[in-house]
């Protein structure tokens, strides 16, 4: 048991030395580097979504949800995307008439589009310095909650949802956030706005936990482990982005109204 635990756990580092790096240099290549690996993300995520769900017709959920993230990844048009969003919700409704999961299925267009989308825009509206640290608060939620909370355990955040997670998990996650974001502005120089980025990232942080949960809650409703098993050691492509997906429309919604603050020393 504890050789497999130790081999999953070289899986999942391996397969983090080679994902993260990936990740940073499509960012900061831009166009067309930046779009082209968020539409990777975005198909692997419809296809997920199209076979997680069990259908009569995954080859066509895969696809309306594929159209929607594109349109969403490559138009800058903000009213043909809604238009394009309302249709395939439209269209998968009434595809799926009959299925077992038909709420899901249909629930799978705006999670998957908006998710991958808003990434997108938070990139395209602040830029690779902002959009890596805002990765970064991310990233460090799950390291902090993983961490902290196989330390020191605790009382259970949500048993019936998800069992391993701890309100300790909680607060490391939140801690390695602020803090990670903190050193990440020292060496940015955007020390002014201190308090401004460790607030924003521990919110982001609470925000993208609970975007895990609800990731926890559907697999669980739909008695799965793993989302798939399309990234080795991680599982799903879904398992790794749930809560930046989740977090990333507030995070865009934060942004335009405060990008004023948020601009000074950011912004590429």
């Amino acid at each position: 048991m504890e050789k497999t635990k130790l081999y999953s756990l070289l899986k999942r580092i391996v397969t983090a030395l080679v994902l993260i790096p990936v990740t940073i240099w499509c960012l900061y290549a831009g166009y067309p580097f930046a779009q082209v690996f968020a539409l990777v993300f975005g198909a692997m995520f419809s296809w997920e979504w199209s076979y997680m769900v069990p259908n009569k017709r995954p080859a066509f959920y895969a696809m309306a949800y594929m159209l929607a993230v594109s349109v969403a990844i490559m138009l800058a048009s903000v009213l043909v995307f809604g238009v394009v969003l309302l249709g395939t919700v439209i269209l998968v409704w009434k595809k799926s008439e009959g299925e077992q999961y038909r709420r899901l299925l249909v629930l799978g267009v705006p999670y998957v589009s908006i998710g991958i989308g808003s990434v997108m825009w938070v990139y395209e509206f602040v830029g690779y310095l902002a959009t890596f640290w805002f990765f970064l608060a991310v990233w460090c939620v799950d390291i902090g909650g993983y961490v902290v909370g196989c330390t020191l355990k605790g009382p259970k955040l949500a048993s019936k949802i998800s069992p391993n997670k701890t309100w300790s998990g909680l607060l490391g996650g939140v801690a390695f956030s602020v803090v990670a974001s903190l050193v990440f502005c020292y060496f940015a120089g955007t020390t002014s706005h201190y308090v401004f980025y460790g607030v924003l990232a521990a919110i982001i942080a609470v925000i993208a936990q609970i975007g895990d949960l609800v990731e926890s809650s559907i697999k669980r409703h739909l008695g799965i482990k793993d989302s798939s098993q399309l990234i080795p050691g991680h599982g799903g492509v879904f398992d790794r982005i749930d809560g930046l997906v989740f977090v990333a429309p507030f995070v865009l919604g934060m942004l335009c109204f405060f990008s004023r603050g948020f601009g000074y020393g950011m912004v590429d």
